[in-house]
């Protein structure tokens, strides 16, 4: 699989030739150095992006040849993703960005939602637009969203950047838990 991306300087192979298989349960973490393409991978392996060449299979489906309607189905049922930046809605509170993903998924539990939000350090907060919370209570938010879904996969994109030592070890033992519960 690659990505390349067309500018005013020419073309820039940002992945090429990547050959990758996870299966049920592994644990794997993608290193390099900054730009050279980790989240763009990421979002390839979500069906956030497509590939330039070759063709990604997310759950035993060929994403790469979907819409985006039906890359946002499948992303909807198995994929929970923490996002290098945020993306909070604005205009909602910690708990409501946290809900989101239930909601769309035809669910409530607003108990969960309080839990996992007590178990990233925001159970006071959880009434807090974004806007009144701080970068690294923001990156909780956004932790315990991707983490609110049973979801089978979780991508996670430098998860704990914005944290804490303290902050950074409960991330961990919500990673551990999921990886208990069989998400890869």
């Amino acid at each position: 699989m690659g990505k390349s991306v067309t500018g005013p300087e020419g073309t820039v192979r940002i992945l090429d030739g990547i050959g990758l298989t996870v299966g049920e349960g592994d644990s794997i973490a993608i290193v390099g150095a900054s730009g050279s393409g980790k989240t763009t991978l990421l979002g390839l392996l979500a069906g956030l992006d497509l590939p330039s060449a070759g063709s990604v299979t997310l759950a035993g489906e060929t994403i790469s040849a979907m819409d985006e309607e039906a890359r946002a189905a499948v992303r909807a049922r198995h994929v929970g993703f923490v996002f290098q930046g945020f993306h909070l809605l604005p205009s909602l509170t910690a708990e409501e960005n946290v809900a989101l993903p239930l909601e769309l998924a035809g669910r409530e539990d607003p108990e969960r939602v309080r839990a996992v939000l007590d178990q990233v350090g925001l159970g006071a907060r959880r009434r807090h637009y974004p806007r009144q919370l701080s970068g690294g209570e923001q990156q909780r938010v956004n932790i315990a969203r991707g983490f609110i879904v049973d979801y089978p996969i979780l991508l996670l994109d430098e998860p704990t950047a914005s944290l804490d030592a303290n902050n950074s070890a409960a991330v961990v033992a919500l990673i551990e838990e999921a990886k208990a519960r069989g998400a890869a």
